[in-house]
């Protein structure tokens, strides 16, 4: 191990609840371990879950940290045994199992990506998160094809503002919702056909009128509660229906039989429990069919709010308030 430093400076969750109780503290430094890199961090994106995992309600899975934070972008500082893909001193974003919001944080060595070529470490640390999610999501579990419609739901997530640009560039009809004007134009900005603001008009009725009555053959949905059974109506024959998070509640009453009269397919998926393995193939897919488009500059990720490390719990508090259009980051 080259000299690092036996402690780091890291974010923790003191007790669950709101953002006040994210507090800096002086941990141990970790090491790599085998297949493992460690890296010095540059920048560290702020995600959904990590709001939620500091409520108590996502605790992270076995043998990963207790310190939040699912994706950075920095320098590797050290190699595990066993390492062939990566060297000391390479730039590199990387998807974790937490251990982000830290000066220094372990990756596995298939889970990190060159940083592209124009992208600054802020904008890095904003890629591995949304775009593993968005992939293996809309692409993979949905199926989108050039061609058909896609809508999702808060275009101007960071989940939101990538799955817009992906599938305009891929060639479907993109529809998103977004709660204000604003959030409207800057979807449309990012390439959606139509822009619906949820808090002025039914999105159901809205995708029917663009569609001509047809619906959006895919719906990538992280709203969840009454959006269930409203998905269902806005769905196209043969249509799928992709769940990744539930703001308004898993629990729905819907009735099935649009389903069966129109063949829909209900999925969804979580990201952070899986297996290295497929973790590693979605890092390689990626490599080969979007990092290029992101080089090309055809694709960026937008970086809503920069905060330094310390401020952790404004990031979250931002998060919260639900303002922001794209990305939240961390700097170290």
């Amino acid at each position: 191990m080259p000299d690092l430093p036996a402690t780091m400076k890291a974010i923790a969750i003191r007790e669950p609840g709101g953002p006040e109780v994210l507090e800096p503290r002086e941990i141990a430094t970790p090491e790599p371990g085998h297949g493992e890199i460690l890296i010095k961090v540059a920048a560290a994106g702020v995600n959904r879950p990590d709001t939620i995992q500091r409520m108590g309600l996502y605790p992270p899975p076995p043998g990963s940290p207790e310190t939040p934070g699912l994706e950075v972008a920095g320098e590797v500082a050290a190699i595990g045994p066993g390492v062939t893909l990566w060297k000391a001193g390479d730039r590199v974003c990387a998807l974790v199992g937490g251990g982000g919001y830290a000066e220094y944080c372990v990756a596995h060595e298939a889970h990190a990506l060159p940083v592209p070529k124009g992208l600054s470490m802020t904008e890095a640390a904003a890629l591995p998160e949304t775009f593993f999610t968005v992939w293996t999501n809309v692409f993979e579990r949905g199926a989108l094809k050039a061609g058909e419609t896609f809508l999702v739901h808060g275009g101007t997530s960071g989940i939101g503002t990538t799955a817009i640009q992906l599938a305009h560039i891929f060639g479907a009809r993109v529809i998103a919702t977004a709660g204000s004007a604003e959030k409207c134009a800057a979807c449309e900005k990012l390439g959606a056909d139509a822009a619906i603001n949820y808090r002025e008009r039914d999105f159901v009725e809205e995708v029917k009128r663009v569609t001509d009555g047809r619906g959006a053959d895919v719906i990538l949905d992280m709203v969840g509660g009454d959006y269930i059974a409203r998905n269902i109506q806005a769905c196209a024959t043969d249509g799928r229906i992709v769940s990744i998070a539930f703001l308004n509640g898993s629990v729905a009453e819907v009735n099935f039989m649009p389903v069966m009269l129109k063949r829909l397919t209900l999925t969804g998926s979580t990201l952070r429990p899986r297996s290295i393995e497929e973790k590693a193939a979605l890092a390689s897919t990626l490599k080969e069919k979007v990092w290029p488009l992101i080089e090309a500059g055809r694709v960026k990720p937008l970086v809503d709010t920069v905060f330094p490390l310390s401020d952790a719990s404004k990031a979250h508090a931002l998060m919260e308030k639900s303002s922001h259009i794209g990305k939240i980051v961390l700097t170290v």
